[in-house]
């Protein structure tokens, strides 16, 4: 009988192909647990980082307004004049930026400079100037759209928050309801506008829901056809994409100097 003889190469083959299974299993392992790693970064960490910064700037304005002469510094004022009816040159998003007005009376570029608080949502956060990701929206703020009215001025003050990530203000945007209250505080005064209009969803690139007269140039039977006082909030749709834009509206209803 011939005893099978088990030559060292192919006892180095084997052992080779264990070690590379074996290497390529702690790979799949390492790249699992830091994409894990990632997603709670995002899921969670910006969000509670965001939110904390956020608390603090609102408590921050409300201590700069209760000062004696701590409302002046850019703030647009209750009977502040127009910062410009033109609407801005990019579409309605939560990133990016846009053109200013150029008004006197307009915040500086990042600046926080009012608190946006929607009932519904149980939701307080600070307005800031301007919709850069990293200098605002990233930072859990509410972002104004440079170009737009200001709070209490005729037109619309138009206005974009994160959906998912980075604090996420408006994620609970679509529990909006007609006649809901979405209120804005100033050093001068606090402005409620009731909801009363909703677009669902809209192309990223439909400018028109932030212009003065807002109505949308996608689905043009959304949106108002008269001058007014309006508001506008938008976000993506649906979570956690770009794709698409939702648009809430309200017009303003009271305003109560401070």
């Amino acid at each position: 009988m011939r005893v099978p003889v088990v030559q060292h190469h192919s006892r180095r083959r084997r052992a080779l192909g264990r070690r590379a299974l074996w290497t390529g299993g702690e790979f799949l392992v390492t790249a699992g647990v830091i994409l894990l790693l990632l997603v709670v970064h995002e899921l969670w960490w910006t969000n509670r980082e965001a939110r904390q910064g956020a608390e603090h700037q609102v408590q921050a304005l409300e201590r700069q307004w209760a000062t004696p002469g701590g409302g002046s510094g850019g703030t647009p004022s209750a009977n502040s004049g127009s910062t410009g009816g033109s609407s801005p040159r990019r579409s309605p998003t939560t990133g990016g930026s846009t053109t200013s007005s150029g008004s006197a009376t307009a915040p500086h570029r990042s600046q926080a400079y009012a608190i946006l608080t929607i009932p519904r949502l149980h939701l307080r956060v600070p307005i800031a100037e301007g919709v850069s990701k990293q200098n605002v929206l990233n930072k859990g703020y509410v972002g104004h759209y440079p170009g737009t009215q200001q709070p209490g001025q005729a037109g619309n003050f138009a206005l974009a928050g994160h959906r998912n990530t980075h604090g996420e203000p408006f994620r609970y945007l679509p529990s909006l309801r007609l006649k809901d209250t979405v209120q804005v505080e100033t050093s001068a005064a606090t402005f409620t506008y009731t909801v009363d209009k909703i677009l669902p969803q809209t192309s990223a690139a439909d400018s028109g829901v932030i212009r003065p007269v807002p109505r949308s140039i996608v689905k043009p039977s959304y949106g108002y056809s008269q001058p007014g006082y309006y508001v506008t909030l938008t976000t993506c749709t649906p979570e956690f994409t770009s794709r698409y834009r939702m648009v809430v509206w309200g017009t303003l209803t009271s305003t109560r100097p401070r």
